[in-house]
């Protein structure tokens, strides 16, 4: 009796993996935008009107030696060799999407050229920078219609960074780097299916010193690397959950 009860189990088990495995690839969905960008948000500083941290976030995002690629190209790897399984969808490949004419042509309504200058974007390879959210419906709608008959939605993402505060006394005090990553999800039509907004700090600390941050690129780019690591630890135990809302893509 218990042999038997063992293999409906197993039986009930491998249909619900055919099942999940046929209803996954039933749905495809193309990553049009795939970003991060060199200027630091400092906010949580309170050092409004500063011109010289002004000063120092602007060099930062022009100095060669501040290259976020290789932190970008780590999220990369994470999201198509790791979190992409956790979707309940799959990915159109990236050479049918990257080399698609008619999204090379595509202009999206903020221009590309100037958010690259005003903030310093980083696109990966292959990929254009499309803004999406708020006053984005031309572009939702404009790249989810490109690739309609060949996905059911588009999946664009970002990850961007910010200085926080940590323990201090006067006006020296330790910092943390905090990373955002922003996955969004629009169907065919450019509708929003879901938003995924995640955040992790650093356990490496940088530091204050008379009101004013260290930016050094030697300094902050280790900072951003260990934040990104807690960030791809959090949302790989946390990406199959929080997906769930892709029924309705």
């Amino acid at each position: 009796m218990k042999k038997v009860n063992l293999i409906l189990v197993l039986i009930c088990i491998t249909l619900s993996n055919v099942f999940y495995a046929q209803n996954k690839t039933e749905k495809k969905v193309a990553v049009v935008s795939f970003s991060t960008d060199k200027t630091i948000d400092v906010s949580d500083l309170n050092l409004t009107g500063v011109k010289a941290v002004a000063d120092k976030i602007f060099d930062l995002k022009n100095d060669p030696n501040f290259n976020l690629m290789p932190i970008l190209e780590k999220y990369h790897t994470a999201f198509f060799d790791s979190y992409s399984k956790k979707f309940p969808f799959s990915l159109l490949p990236e050479n049918e999407v990257i080399n698609n004419v008619d999204y090379q042509k595509f202009q999206p309504k903020i221009g590309e050229t100037e958010n690259e200058t005003i903030f310093g974007i980083i696109n990966y390879p292959g990929y254009k920078e499309i803004y999406e959210g708020m006053f984005a419906k031309a572009n939702e709608e404009g790249i989810a219609t490109i690739f309609k008959e060949q996905a059911d939605g588009v999946l664009m993402t970002n990850i961007h960074f910010s200085l926080v505060k940590g323990f201090g006394i006067g006006d020296t005090s330790t910092l943390k780097m905090r990373v955002y990553a922003r996955i969004a999800l629009y169907d065919k039509t450019g509708k929003k299916v879901w938003v995924i907004n995640e955040s992790e700090q650093s356990k490496k600390t940088g530091i204050m010193v008379r009101g004013i941050p260290v930016l050094e690129p030697k300094k902050i780019l280790p900072m951003c690397e260990s934040a990104l690591e807690e960030l791809m630890k959090d949302l790989d135990k946390r990406i199959e959950k929080i997906v769930k809302k892709s029924d309705k893509l």
